[in-house]
């Protein structure tokens, strides 16, 4: 007997995914197996009401599958959408209840759909989609749970399963090389460095005895990983305020090993954030004292907990999001059963979803395998006299780090705001923000930032010159922009 999904929105919105999600489940191998779909539009002419009909459906499915967009619908004399009606009987019938939002309808959305995902918020956990390809790809990882919990099909971790056509030669022996001499310097890693490729990786798990190269061993060693895995890549953005909007200061889009991704989504947050320089009088040492605005350590350890613990069977990237005001690193994956928000400020287990993925990782330094990483951001940010980090779980899995208060917007306020008054416009106190958040801003980028030429961006920036507010520090090329202080 099959499973009974029952797709549920407003039929003239989504007429497009409905149907395709119809025809996906059933033409798919695995699903089509298991799975049957109903959908309204497909139901012939029947004595009861069309109302009778959609919740009787709703209420006996096996899963529920909702779909939220702009629209509401037509309402009942109560005021209520089929679409509602339909979630609830799924709901009071205890059925596997899946939801869907589509991206980048907020802006139009109606009164009485925006409260209705709010109640769904406010009751179980939702997923977003831009294009029907992202939605097959999200429901395909759903459905496969769902099979799982159901104990009708048993599959591999992610990190344990074979790469499809993957071959020795897509590895990369000097990678190898490289890891087993770090690995012998950092955690006393026994094997030699001139270990056979094949010895190395059948010590960690990462070969099948018939020849297999599982995913692990392509996302830590491989040549090209992305040609395996395009959504192991890591999207980083640099965003003038305190919000996802454009435009953007910086945008960059990693590919390589996951050690590779680490240190390069690292170094931007390093390099897009303050730096302060001391003296060599307040050290014991010829070398001058620096110091980052935030912690190295904590944001590496963010950024590397995000690629090693993601869910690598979702379509979505690990992102990298530095604001005016904190940094925030998203990755598509939850905490291990067992394992709570408030368990990750204190000594705790240590749970990877992805073993083969963690243990090189520890052998190479990127990662405590005690489970001490979290709480020692925690310390980190304390130490740095930041807040302590904020650990969210939810559709994804994200870690927010605030940056010092006095950066950003804020600091616009402090600094000039009593100075200005009516001397500049907005356009201006614009440029006063962007350089405080990036004193090494180039005029090509104020101009692409501000949808403005470069003549207009040389004319405003020596506007503030005169005015006294700003100050060029060092040559045209390699120095900086500076707010003047009084």
């Amino acid at each position: 007997m099959k499973y009974r999904i029952f797709i549920s929105s407003v039929q003239r919105e989504f007429a497009r995914e409905r149907k395709a999600l119809a025809d996906y489940i059933r033409r798919d191998a695995l699903f089509g197996r298991f799975f049957e779909v109903f959908i309204f539009e497909e139901t012939p002419a029947a004595s009861d009401s069309a109302q009778k009909v959609y919740l009787r459906e709703a209420k006996d499915c096996d899963v529920y599958l909702g779909l939220i967009g702009a629209k509401y619908g037509n309402v009942d004399e109560k005021g209520i959408s089929p679409t509602e009606h339909e979630y609830d009987a799924a709901s009071s019938a205890s059925r596997h209840v899946l939801v869907f939002v589509r991206e980048g309808s907020a802006s139009n959305r109606e009164q009485k759909e925006a409260a209705f995902l709010r109640k769904v918020e406010s009751e179980r956990v939702r997923r977003s989609f831009r294009t029907i390809r992202d939605l097959r790809e999200t429901l395909a990882v759903s459905l496969v749970r769902f099979l799982e919990e159901q104990g009708k099909i048993q599959t591999a971790p992610f990190d344990m399963s074979v790469a499809e056509d993957a071959k020795l030669t897509d590895l990369s022996v000097k990678k190898m090389r490289d890891f087993v001499r770090t690995a012998r310097e950092v955690r006393g890693f026994k094997l030699p460095v001139n270990v056979p490729v094949k010895d190395l990786l059948a010590h960690l798990n990462l070969i099948r005895a018939d020849g297999g190269i599982t995913n692990a061993a392509i996302l830590l060693f491989g040549k090209n990983p992305q040609k395996f895995f395009i959504n192991s890549e890591v999207k980083c953005a640099q965003f003038y305020g305190a919000a996802v909007e454009k435009p953007m200061a910086d945008h960059q889009i990693y590919q390589g090993d996951v050690f590779e991704l680490a240190d390069q989504a690292t170094r931007f947050v390093m390099t897009h954030i303050s730096h302060w320089v001391g003296t060599r009088a307040e050290g014991d040492s010829v070398i001058v004292p620096t110091k980052y605005e935030l912690p190295y350590d904590a944001v590496k350890e963010a950024i590397v907990n995000a690629i090693c613990h993601r869910d690598y069977t979702s379509h979505q990237s690990v992102q990298v999001m530095l604001f005016a005001d904190r940094l925030e690193v998203w990755n598509a994956g939850r905490l291990p059963k067992g394992l709570t928000i408030a368990d990750l400020k204190k000594a705790h287990s240590s749970l990877p979803p992805n073993e083969l993925l963690a243990l090189p990782m520890y052998l190479k330094g990127a990662i405590e395998k005690t489970g001490t990483g979290t709480e020692d951001m925690v310390k980190q940010c304390r130490s740095w006299g930041l807040a302590d980090p904020e650990f969210q779980d939810g559709p994804d899995f994200r870690i927010v780090i605030r940056r010092q208060s006095d950066h950003g917007g804020t600091r616009v306020n402090e600094k000039v705001n009593d100075r200005v008054n009516d001397k500049v416009n907005e356009r201006q106190r614009k440029i006063i923000s962007i350089i405080l958040n990036d004193p090494y801003v180039t005029q090509p980028k104020l101009s692409i930032a501000l949808g403005i030429s470069l003549v207009h961006v040389n004319k405003n920036m020596k506007r503030l010159q005169n005015l006294g507010l700003i100050r060029r520090v060092g040559p045209d090329k390699g120095g900086h922009w500076e707010i003047v202080e009084e």
